[in-house]
């Protein structure tokens, strides 16, 4: 398998994670990276990195320079509407227990950059240019691609398309968005061009009723500069207020924003400010706040990668990461049998990826109450654990009795040395 000819469908984080490793498993691998976009996308909110992704971004020496490009975000502080305090909790300053704030809290744009730099000159990038259509043969699949309707034979198609993967779609024969399942959460990101956190390290999280969160988060960029969320959590049985926030979503950032405006205009607080800051913003885009749960992650000879098969808030990126490092590992160990290499990588990410995604939308609703009353006793006990520092304690004992975060359960691949 050593001149192994793959097409790669998305230049992000998984891609990238991929590519490195599939280029030490085989180096004279011809891997081609199809983007949609006119150029390489190095913008985005910020990300984390936890569990096993951490030890594969170390095996990648990419550490040091993560860490270099991180948000120095030393925690989150969840506040009353005039700024003031009602719970702080600081990140551990460990990786292998990590609290709210990520040891790795960066911006998606600085950590795809870092990866792709790694590979860059190893792969073929084709910009401005995606995936139509596949066709299955034995041994390959034809790809036909969507502007130059060329169609071209390669050894493996690896989807790592996103959320709304067209690819995933085409393989499972259903519409894409059947596979997402909806957290209740609409999420809007934006750069505001004033540090409103006045030079603070400390990310604010501001809860109103309604579910209605404003969200800042520190950016270390010399001009002053503060990440800005707008959050919406709606219950389940919230439909009408669900259905306003997808019909923006399809709409278009102008109408999400128009929407945010009409829904944020009595929070009260730094909101006004923060309104504004989005209306100036140079990088607005807005999502739902979901996950994928696709029924499988491979089919003949085209597989899915990250958030195309497996996207989950929170822990996307880790999963990402965590992905690609298997998926190649797996074509190392296969002896060329790319069929056995697909099973084994759909058999491992499978269930870890099953035990990362519950949860998280009962977590999103106890989080973020809908009424004032349960704002307020909610502040009563997040203001109880962190004056006692009750989430020190359980992370320090965890650490101690060797309970860290859950890792996936990684094979011990034999890789080519550098």
């Amino acid at each position: 398998m050593s001149n192994v000819n793959i097409l790669i469908s998305g230049s992000g984080i998984a891609s990238s994670v991929f590519a490195f490793w599939l280029l030490r498993a085989h180096p004279t691998a011809k891997i081609t990276i199809v983007e949609r976009d006119p150029a390489l996308r190095l913008t985005g909110a910020s990300v984390d990195i936890r569990s096993s992704a951490v030890d594969i971004i170390k095996w990648m020496n990419a550490e040091q320079e993560i860490r270099k490009h991180t948000t120095k975000e030393e925690g989150l502080q969840f506040v009353k509407a005039n700024g003031k305090a009602i719970a702080t909790f600081l990140a551990t300053g460990r990786s292998d227990v990590q609290s709210f704030t990520s040891e790795f809290e960066i911006f998606r744009g600085r950590l795809a950059k870092i990866f792709i730099d790694l590979i860059i000159d190893r792969v073929k990038l084709i910009f401005d240019e995606s995936v139509d259509y596949f066709e299955q043969r034995d041994d390959s699949v034809a790809v036909t691609f969507a502007k130059s309707k060329e169609t071209k034979t390669y050894d493996l198609l690896v989807a790592a398309d996103g959320l709304g993967s067209k690819i995933r779609g085409i393989m499972l024969n259903r519409k894409p968005h059947e596979q997402l399942y909806d957290e209740g959460v609409h999420v809007a990101y934006f750069t505001i061009k004033r540090d409103l956190l006045q030079g603070g390290r400390l990310a604010k999280w501001y809860n109103a009723p309604g579910g209605r969160v404003v969200f800042l988060r520190p950016d270390l960029d010399p001009t002053g500069r503060t990440r800005g969320n707008l959050i919406n959590v709606t219950t389940r049985g919230d439909t009408e207020t669900k259905a306003r926030l997808n019909k923006a979503l399809r709409e278009g950032n102008d109408s999400y924003m128009k929407l945010m405006e009409d829904m944020f205009c009595d929070v009260g607080g730094v909101a006004p400010e923060v309104l504004q800051g989005m209306r100036d913003s140079d990088d607005f885009y807005c999502s739902l706040f979901g996950q994928i749960r696709s029924p499988k992650l491979r089919d003949g000879r085209v597989v899915l990668l990250g958030d195309a098969g497996y996207a989950t808030p929170g822990f996307g990126t880790s999963l990402a990461i965590i992905g690609g490092y298997v998926l190649a590992g797996e074509l190392l160990s296969s002896s060329g049998d790319v069929d056995a290499a697909l099973m084994r990588y759909e058999d491992i990410m499978l269930p870890f990826v099953k035990g990362s995604q519950g949860g998280g939308d009962n977590a999103m609703q106890m989080l973020n109450p809908q009424t004032m009353w349960g704002i307020r006793i909610r502040n009563v006990i997040l203001g109880f654990v962190s004056w006692v520092k009750l989430d020190r304690l359980v992370m320090r004992v965890a650490s101690v009795m060797g309970f860290g975060e859950k890792k996936a359960p990684l094979p011990d691949y034999q890789w080519l040395a550098c």
